[in-house]
C-alpha cells in the first residue's frame, strides 16, 4: 500500500493531459521502470500514433456571458476553478473546455433543457419555440455530445453543461461541506471531457494514425457536435438558473442549488439579468499531435503467442489522481513484483503478459483504439483476455467489477483469496454489497456489462477479446454520485485520494491482490480459467427479455423459436465442454489437447461478432455487448433498436429490420455454440 501511495504522489504531481510535457515525463519514467535492471520487464519500448486532439486557446479563454440590451457584460463564467490547495495554482492547468467542441460564439435566451435528453427537448418544445435559444443542461443520463446533438435537432444554437450538486454531491454544495473539508465537488469544479460518440483517432477510423495514414476530412467526423458547448461549475450554474423566467421545470428536472428550476426561455422581470441573453463564446483549437503508448513484456515460457494484456491509460485533463493515476500507481506495483521476480530467476509466465499504458484515453480511448487497428490480426488470434484497471479506487466500500461472462469465473476465484481490513474475503465483501442470484451458482457478486467509457472498449467491440475492468468503489446505499466527485476536475489530486478517497491506500492494495491474482490465474493457468457455461445465463435473460416482442412479431410472421433453439445448443455444448475439462485425466492432457480446449475458450467472445451487424457505427462487432441507441430492453441491442424503430414508424421495411437483426443474433449463438462443441463435428 505504502508503495502504491508513493506511486500515486509521483504520477499526480502535475497535471498531465496528453502530450503535455508531463505526459511526456510519465512516458520516460514508466519506461525507466520497466527497463529497470533489477525489477524491470523483458522489453519495454514507446509506441507513437499522430493523432487528432482538441485543446483550449490559453490567450482567448472560453466563456459564458450574460449580456444586457446595451452590449454590456453582467455576468462571466469563471475562468477556472478556486485555488483552495496549491494545486490548483499549477500555471499548466488546462482550463474547463469540451474536447471537439466546435468553435463559435452564439447568442439567444436561456433555456433549462434537464439532461438534454431528446424527450427533454420534446417536452420543452411543445411549450416554447427553441429556435436560437441557448440551453443549459446538466450532466448525467446521458454522453455529453449527445446532449448537444439532441439540443440542434430542435433549434438550439449553444449549450452550456454543468454538475448538479442533487446528482454529484448528495445535495451539498456550500464550500463547508465540499473539497477540501469533505470528497464532494466544490462550487467552482467544472467537468471536462471529450465531446464525440465515436473512439479512437476521428480522422483514421480502422487504422492506425500514423504519418503515412489517409486522413478523412474533417467535415466527415461523424458523430460530433456542430454547436459550440462549454462547461462551467454549479455555483456558475447557479447563477444562471435561479433566474430563469417561464414555468417551474418538472419535480424530476429540480436540483440542488437551492432555488426553483424555472424552464426559461430568458430570465425574470426586475432582476438581475432582465431583458439580458447569454452568449457562449468556445475558442477551441483542433491539432495532430504525436502521443505514446508505452509497452511492457513478459515473454510467456510455454506458449510465448498468447497473450494476457493488462492496461490502463496515462493521461489526466489534470493532475489525475483517482482518473488515472490510481491504476497506474497499481500497475507499477504489480510490474514491480512480477519484474522482480522475472528478473532473480525465480518466475516466467506459461503465456506472454503485454501491460499497456495507453495515452490520449481522455480524447475517446484514442492509445487503445490505434493499438488495436496496428495490431488487429495478430491481437485477435492470440491474446486470451484483457484486464483494465483505470480508476482503480472510485471510493473504499467494495469491489466492483464489469465484465464479459467468460471472466466471472477467475475473478470470484481471486476475490475469495484476498482478505479486506475486516477479515472477509474481497468476494464476500463484495457479495454483500451487490448481489444477484443465479441458477448455476446461487447468490453470487453482480458483474456489470461493458460499454464504451474506458480502453476496454476496441478490445471488446473491436476485437471480440474477454474483457474485464476492476476497481474499488463506494457504497451505493450511502451516496447517489453518480461518479466519484472530483471527477475530471482541478480537485483530482493526491491530497484528494489521500485524505477523501483511501486513507491507508488499503483498497488500492485489495484491487492490486485481485487484479494481479487475475492476471497469474490467466498467463500461468494449464487450462484457461474461463467460464463458458456463464454465458447461457445471459442468454436466457436475453431471451426472455426479447419475448415480450413476439406479439407483435407474430403479425410479420417472425419467430423467436429458432433463437432459443440456438441459445439450448449453445448451453448444452457449454455443458458437454465443462464435463470434457472436469474429467481429463493426466494421459488427456497432451500440449495439443489442452492448446485445443484453451482456443475455445479464448476464441468464444470472437464467436459472437460480426462485422456487418451494425453497419453504420463505428467498431461495434459484438453482437451482444453493442450499445444500445434507442431501446431500454436489455436484450441483443441491434434486435432491441430495430424493434423500437419499428414500433414507432410500423413500416414494412423497418420491421425486416427486425428480421435481418434477429437472423445476426440467431446467427451469433450458433456460432459460439459450434466453437465450444467438439472441434470434428460439423
Amino acid at each position: 500500500g505504502e508503495r502504491i501511495r508513493d506511486n500515486l504522489r509521483i504520477l499526480s504531481v502535475k497535471p498531465h493531459f496528453a502530450t503535455s510535457e508531463a505526459d511526456e515525463s510519465l512516458v520516460q519514467l514508466l519506461l525507466s521502470r520497466w527497463n529497470d535492471a533489477k525489477i524491470g520487464l523483458d522489453e519495454a519500448k514507446e509506441e507513437r500514433y499522430h493523432v487528432f486532439l482538441s485543446f483550449p486557446d490559453k490567450n482567448q479563454p472560453n466563456s459564458v456571458k450574460v449580456l444586457n440590451q446595451d452590449g454590456t457584460t453582467s455576468f462571466t463564467s469563471k475562468e477556472k476553478e478556486s485555488e483552495l490547495t496549491t494545486d490548483q495554482t499549477d500555471p499548466n492547468i488546462l482550463q474547463p473546455f469540451l474536447a471537439y467542441a466546435p468553435n463559435g460564439t452564439v447568442k439567444g435566451q436561456l433555456v433549462f433543457a434537464n439532461e438534454g435528453r431528446i424527450s427533454d427537448f420534446q417536452y420543452l418544445a411543445a411549450s416554447t419555440n427553441l429556435n436560437g435559444t441557448i440551453a443549459i443542461v446538466r450532466y448525467g443520463g446521458i454522453g455529453r455530445v449527445n446532449k448537444a446533438i439532441n439540443a440542434a435537432k430542435f433549434g438550439v444554437i449553444g449549450v452550456i453543461i454543468y454538475t448538479d450538486p442533487k446528482d454529484i454531491n448528495d445535495g451539498k454544495s456550500s464550500p463547508s461541506e465540499t473539497y477540501p473539508n469533505s470528497w464532494y465537488m466544490p462550487p467552482s469544479g467544472v467537468e471536462r471531457g471529450s465531446f464525440k460518440e465515436n473512439f479512437g483517432d476521428q480522422l483514421t477510423p480502422y487504422y492506425p494514425a500514423k504519418e503515412f495514414t489517409y486522413r478523412i476530412p474533417e467535415s466527415e467526423i461523424k458523430g460530433i457536435s456542430h454547436i459550440p458547448a462549454q462547461p462551467i461549475g454549479f455555483e456558475d450554474a447557479r447563477t444562471l438558473i435561479c433566474e430563469l423566467d417561464g414555468p417551474r421545470a418538472p419535480d424530476n428536472w429540480q436540483g440542488g442549488l437551492g432555488c426553483d428550476y424555472n424552464l426559461g426561455p430568458g430570465f425574470r422581470p426586475a432582476l438581475n439579468f432582465c431583458f439580458s441573453e447569454v452568449q457562449v463564446n468556445v475558442y477551441n483549437k483542433r491539432t495532430i499531435r504525436s502521443s505514446a503508448n508505452v509497452m511492457g513484456l513478459i515473454r510467456g515460457a510455454v506458449e510465448p503467442d498468447r497473450y494476457v494484456i493488462y492496461g490502463n491509460h496515462r493521461d489526466s485533463w489534470v493532475h489525475g489522481a483517482i482518473d488515472p493515476s490510481s491504476g497506474t500507481a497499481v500497475m507499477l506495483e504489480i510490474t514491480r513484483i512480477l519484474g522482480g521476480k522475472l528478473k532473480s530467476g525465480e518466475w516466467r509466465p506459461r503465456r506472454t503478459i503485454i501491460f499497456g499504458s495507453w495515452g490520449a484515453e481522455e480524447f475517446g480511448l484514442v492509445g487503445s483504439t490505434e493499438f488495436a487497428e496496428d495490431y488487429y490480426s495478430k491481437l485477435r488470434e492470440r491474446t486470451v483476455a484483457y484486464i483494465n484497471v483505470d480508476i482503480s479506487v472510485f471510493a473504499n466500500a467494495t469491489l466492483r467489477v464489469q465484465g464479459t461472462p467468460p471472466a466471472q469465473s477467475v475473478v470470484f476465484t481471486a476475490s475469495k483469496e484476498v482478505k479486506t481490513p475486516q477479515d472477509l474475503t474481497v468476494y464476500d465483501n463484495w457479495r454483500s454489497h451487490s448481489n444477484r442470484s443465479s441458477a448455476l451458482h446461487g447468490v453470487i457478486p453482480r458483474i456489470g456489462t461493458l460499454g464504451i467509457g474506458s480502453d476496454f472498449a476496441p478490445f471488446l467491440h473491436y476485437l471480440g477479446i474477454t474483457c474485464m475492468d476492476l476497481a474499488y468503489t463506494y457504497d451505493t446505499k450511502l451516496t447517489s454520485a453518480r461518479i466519484y466527485p472530483a471527477y475530471h476536475t482541478a480537485f483530482d489530486t493526491f491530497d484528494y485520494a489521500d485524505r477523501h478517497i483511501d486513507p491507508g491506500f488499503t483498497s488500492h492494495q485489495m484491487v492490486a491482490r485481485t487484479a494481479g491474482n487475475v492476471l497469474l490465474r490467466l498467463s500461468d493457468s494449464l487450462l484457461l480459467p474461463l467460464g463458458a457455461r456463464d454465458y447461457g445465463e445471459t442468454l436466457d435473460e436475453f431471451y426472455t427479455q426479447a419475448e415480450r416482442f413476439q406479439t407483435n412479431l407474430s403479425k410479420y410472421h417472425i419467430s423467436l423459436e429458432p433463437l432459443k433453439q440456438a441459445i439450448n445448443r449453445y448451453k448444452a455444448a457449454a455443458e458437454s465442454l465443462e464435463e470434457t475439462i472436469k474429467n481429463l485425466s493426466a494421459k488427456d492432457m497432451s500440449p495439443l489437447k489442452i492448446r485445443m480446449i484453451n482456443d475455445q475458450l479464448m476464441l468464444l467472445d470472437r464467436a459472437f461478432t460480426n462485422s456487418f451487424a451494425f453497419p453504420d457505427r463505428l467498431y461495434f462487432s459484438h453482437v451482444l455487448w453493442a450499445t444500445r441507441l434507442s431501446s431500454s430492453v436489455a436484450t441483443f441491442p441491434g434486435l432491441a433498436d430495430a424493434y423500437q424503430t419499428a414500433i414507432e414508424s410500423d413500416l414494412r421495411h423497418d420491421w425486416d429490420l427486425v428480421h435481418h437483426q434477429l437472423t445476426i443474433a440467431i446467427q451469433a449463438v450458433d456460432n459460439a455454440a459450434s466453437t465450444l462443441e467438439v472441434v470434428t463435428k460439423l
